[in-house]
């Protein structure tokens, strides 16, 4: 059943002001000095100390606490190729969720670009702007050339939510999953169906997560990629088979994961069944997921099912990741996000999934309890405690592997500062919220 019409919708984004975010400042400017301050001439001096030290930057201006929401609208969740206009409401609601899970301000750019090299040239030049840049909806493959280049050439962390974030989320539930079943993540047989962005960001990073890559088998809308098949680019060919093993229900047989991130109805009730015992279900087409979960339980009442969406067990939602590995990035002032920070990110999601649950979340989820286990392996995408769990995993991960500016030398202490500051964050947003429906 469906939480909202389309009026609802259409009046949520367009009432009682239009869009979802808002530019506020932080600073007082209601008197000559304040003015004086804000702008001329005060501004000189934090612009000289700039200027002979970059790195007061971070001091004197929001950059490191900012990042930049960057598309080209090529590939926007669900809808495909609208263009960067029309995904300007999906890159606004990405800030909104950045501020709301780890309050980081952002700037969305929507950009009106088809040349992949144009679009790197002028992310580029955006650098001074920003702290981090959160790359967006932009189709395959040119997303990968774009990242790979981008995350070379810029001194800030640039990351592919589309690819990085379900890949981190899914690894956190791989992990769990095979804890539950018994499995050796180097046994896997995983079944990949959809081989674009997604779908090869998740192999490779199951792959430095222990899954063998021959193990991997990966399934386009041609069918079974493998070296005898002409035409691929180098991403899909990184995990072509040796040979034609036959179709979805052939290779599936015996397999023990399914990653989808295709269309719904792929899946059937007997390929569940064909599966190994317990399998592992991740179908994630948007919408509605390759098989619908009462199908994929009623064929194998054992299986670990998962989906993107909120109303059924162990939803797989990139919120779960890309806000927290930002706030680690930029608290340690990182030069990247390596696969060290995203490993790090996995593994503490994964631990916190074995923790009680406390019942104010069980009760925004509208169940009596939540335990770990086959229908509880990765934590709810609302948890609060994601924040103190995460965020400092992905710190420390910056930190020992030399990608980090700045060090974190108080770990707990560094919990807590986490959780104030978030909550101040809500409380402004909150008074300022009420005061603008109060008028």
């Amino acid at each position: 059943m469906a939480l909202f019409t389309k009026e609802e919708a259409l009046e949520y984004h367009k009432a009682p002001r239009c869009g979802k975010v808002e530019v506020i400042p932080v600073k007082p400017c209601g008197s000559q000095k304040d003015l004086s301050l804000a702008y001329s001439p005060g501004v000189a001096e934090a612009c000289k100390e700039i200027h002979a030290n970059p790195e007061t930057a971070a001091l004197y201006t929001n950059r490191s606490n900012l990042v930049g929401v960057i598309t080209d609208g090529t590939a926007v969740l669900g809808l495909g190729n609208i263009g960067p206009l029309a995904a300007k409401p999906v890159m606004e609601g990405k800030g909104v969720l950045f501020k709301t899970f780890a309050d980081i301000d952002v700037f969305d750019i929507n950009l009106d670009i088809k040349d992949a090299d144009q679009f790197i040239a002028a992310v580029k030049a955006m650098e001074p702007t920003f702290g981090g840049i959160n790359l967006e909806d932009i189709k395959a493959p040119e997303c990968f050339y774009i990242e790979e280049t981008l995350k070379r050439e810029m001194d800030i962390p640039v990351f592919h939510d589309d690819q990085h974030g379900t890949a981190v989320i899914s690894g956190a539930a791989i992990i769990n999953a095979c804890e539950i079943t018994n499995r050796d993540i180097d046994k896997l047989k995983v079944v990949v169906v959809g081989a674009g962005a997604a779908g090869i960001a998740c192999s490779k990073f199951y792959v430095e997560m222990g899954v063998k890559r021959e193990n991997i088998f990966m399934f386009d809308s041609r069918g079974l990629i493998h070296t005898g098949r002409e035409g691929l680019n180098k991403y899909k060919a990184e995990f072509a088979q040796d040979k034609d093993y036959g179709t979805l229900a052939e290779v599936l047989k015996g397999a023990d994961c399914f990653l989808g991130l295709s269309v719904k109805d792929l899946l059937t009730k007997e390929m569940v069944a064909s599966m190994a015992d317990n399998p592992i279900i991740f179908a994630m087409a948007n919408p509605d997921p390759e098989i619908p979960y009462p199908d994929a339980k009623e064929a194998s009442p054992d299986c670990i099912m998962g989906t993107g969406r909120s109303d059924f067990p162990n939803q797989i939602n990139n919120v779960s990741g890309f806000p927290y590995i930002f706030r680690g990035a930029l608290d340690t002032c990182a030069t990247e996000i390596n696969e060290e920070m995203k490993i790090a990110a996995a593994h503490a999601l994964a631990k916190l999934a074995k923790e009680p649950v406390p019942q104010s979340i069980c009760e925004a989820y509208g169940v009596d309890s939540l335990e770990f286990g086959t229908d509880y392996v990765i934590p709810k995408p609302l948890d609060p405690r994601i924040l103190e769990w995460v965020v400092p995993e992905v710190a420390k991960a910056a930190i020992e592997t030399g990608v980090a500016r700045l060090t974190i030398d108080d770990f707990d202490a560094y919990k807590k500062e986490l959780t104030a500051r978030l909550e101040a964050s809500h409380n402004r947003v909150d008074a300022f919220v009420k005061s603008y429906i109060s008028k």
